[in-house]
């Protein structure tokens, strides 16, 4: 069974390369083999039952070169279905392997399948989860890393150590009971802690020789909060932001909100002993703190005394952070032109889209929605459905453009846009708590965040020059964020809240992104070892 397995894998990947038809034959290969089950975990001290990934809480890192292949079989030991999805990978036409409902079948149980991924043209850091139902809460995350190949200049020198912090919120509650909390139309309750990789106070220890210079990459994995982050004794210089390099300001601590990924570099330059690595809460009363460790190898002083405080409930100086994060116009991205080479500033947008978040009571039951509507699954993954011409399971123009204010309902919403299109988006939030918004398959340009009502006049205050690309941004309470995007991805594409309770009960819709070429420079036909499931059940893949 063990060699059938194996043979039938080497074909999927020979297949794979087929359908690349060259493009990406001088890039190498990476092959992973991930068995995912549930074990016991005991992150806030309490045994919980998490998702491992190789027996792994947190899963293992993924570390590549940008445009290195990702070859990774999923093989699925739970009692459910389960995906993944890649906060931050754009798998460049390539939606066939997003891992989320709209476009991808659940591994089932006791089955596998396997993920044909690429870095193209990506630096950066980032991660993976789980994005069915509310497994997300349950673990299977991880980090992901991609280097710039040896022949780009990198903007800093190589640093002795490269360290990965998942940081988040946590429920001693199981996410099957925080499902079904939200199941029956209620709120989640406040977290009942924080972690930093899958421990709890001080259970995590980074080592660092004094001295030397370290990139920490930091990633909001939580569900429901934003985090604030720092080192005690130290300044960070921040260098990257989700596979953007930035301008090289120093920070005392960093804000970093739902589903969003940063990278800083540290240097060891204090008086041998151990330092607080601090995560806390943001905009929550109370305020959650945990900390982890770091540890000069020299030292024989362990921390002693409270961690440093942080701030707390303060918008305006959280905004000022985000208005200062700035591209690196003179940096190489993945390619060694500049980044400043891309003027996204001198190109007209052809739409606008303003998306309004709201959390209205449907049927009596709690739910969230965009521009007055709730997404509900379909029965049929969207992509799916596109692909093999089903009718009735989802209709394009279902969301509409603009907000209009009404009251809430249900539907499967998908809003059409044009191939190469260059679009303005909105984000529009009359609510009290921060938002965090995330578009898979895409990185875009954060062209301006300010309090009230967005209008055409809030243009003038954009920034046209250096604002940062990125692919997760927040929006302030009674505030919008603007950002420009170039649609040059085709496929079906999530559009969600990284609040996961809101994106489960309705607060995300899906972007079609249609060419029609129908070509593979545009978007490579459904892999072979596509898993087909609702209505598309009956049909068959094929290769162009």
């Amino acid at each position: 069974m063990r060699g059938l397995r194996a043979l039938c894998f080497f074909f999927v990947v020979s297949l794979f390369l087929l359908a690349q038809n060259e493009v990406n034959g001088d890039s190498p290969y990476r092959f992973y083999t991930w068995i995912i089950t549930y074990g016991d975990i005991y992150p806030l001290g309490v045994k919980q039952q998490g998702i491992l990934i190789n027996g792994q809480f947190p899963g293992p890192n993924i570390d590549c070169i940008t445009n290195d292949n990702l070859i990774i079989s999923v093989y699925n030991y739970l009692n459910e279905p389960f995906l993944i999805s890649w906060n931050g990978l754009q798998h460049r036409g390539k939606s066939w392997q997003d891992g989320v409902y709209g476009t991808n079948c659940p591994i089932p149980p006791r089955k596998n399948f396997t993920y044909l991924l690429q870095a193209k043209d990506q630096i950066g850091s980032f991660f993976y989860f789980p994005s069915l139902a509310f497994q997300k809460a349950a673990g299977g995350f991880g980090g992901i890393k991609i280097y710039s190949r040896p022949r780009i200049p990198v903007p800093f020198p190589p640093p002795a150590g490269d360290h990965t912090v998942l940081a988040g919120d946590w429920f001693k509650r199981g996410h099957r009971g925080l499902k079904w909390i939200l199941d029956g139309g209620h709120n989640l309750p406040f977290p009942d802690g924080l972690l930093i990789n899958g421990r709890g106070w001080n259970g995590y220890t980074f080592a660092v020789d004094q001295g030397k210079t370290y990139r920490f990459r930091v990633s909001n994995v939580g569900i429901s909060t934003s985090i604030n982050f720092r080192i005690q004794g130290h300044t960070m210089k921040l260098v990257e932001v989700e596979g953007s390099h930035t301008l090289q300001n120093t920070y005392s601590s960093l804000d970093v909100h739902l589903g969003q990924s940063l990278s800083v570099l540290v240097i060891a330059d204090q008086p041998p002993k151990d330092y607080y690595v601090v995560v806390s809460s943001r905009f929550t009363s109370p305020v959650l703190t945990t900390t982890a460790i770091l540890h000069y190898r020299n030292s024989y002083t362990g921390v002693s005394g409270p961690p440093p405080g942080g701030p707390t409930i303060d918008i305006g100086s959280s905004l000022s952070q985000a208005r200062s994060i700035r591209w690196n116009l003179t940096a190489s991205g993945p390619r060694p032109n500049p980044q400043g080479s891309y003027h996204y500033g001198m190109i007209k947008t052809s739409r606008t889209i303003v998306l309004a978040n709201s959390a209205p009571y449907i049927n009596g039951k709690q739910r969230y929605a965009v521009n007055s509507v709730s997404f509900i699954p379909a029965d049929t993954p969207l992509k799916l459905a596109d692909y093999f011409k089903i009718g009735g399971v989802f209709n394009l123009g279902s969301i509409p453009d603009h907000p209009s204010y009404g009251n809430g309902y249900l539907a499967t919403s998908v809003m059409g846009a044009d191939f190469r299109a260059f679009v303005e988006i909105v984000f529009q939030n009359w609510e009290d708590s921060v938002q965090s918004w995330h578009i898979d398959g895409y990185s875009f340009f954060v062209v301006g965040m300010d309090g009230g009502q967005w209008t055409p006049a809030s243009r003038s205050r954009y920034n046209l020059r250096d604002t940062v690309a990125r692919c997760t941004t927040q929006v302030y309470p009674k505030s919008w964020t603007a950002i420009y995007m170039a649609l040059d991805n085709v496929g079906m594409w999530n559009i969600r809240s990284e609040n996961w309770a809101r994106q489960y009960l309705g607060q995300q819709f899906y972007l079609r992104v249609y060419s029609p070429a129908n070509s593979w420079r545009d978007e490579l036909p459904i892999p072979k070892n596509a898993l087909l499931c609702g209505r598309a059940s009956g049909h068959h893949t094929r290769l162009f």
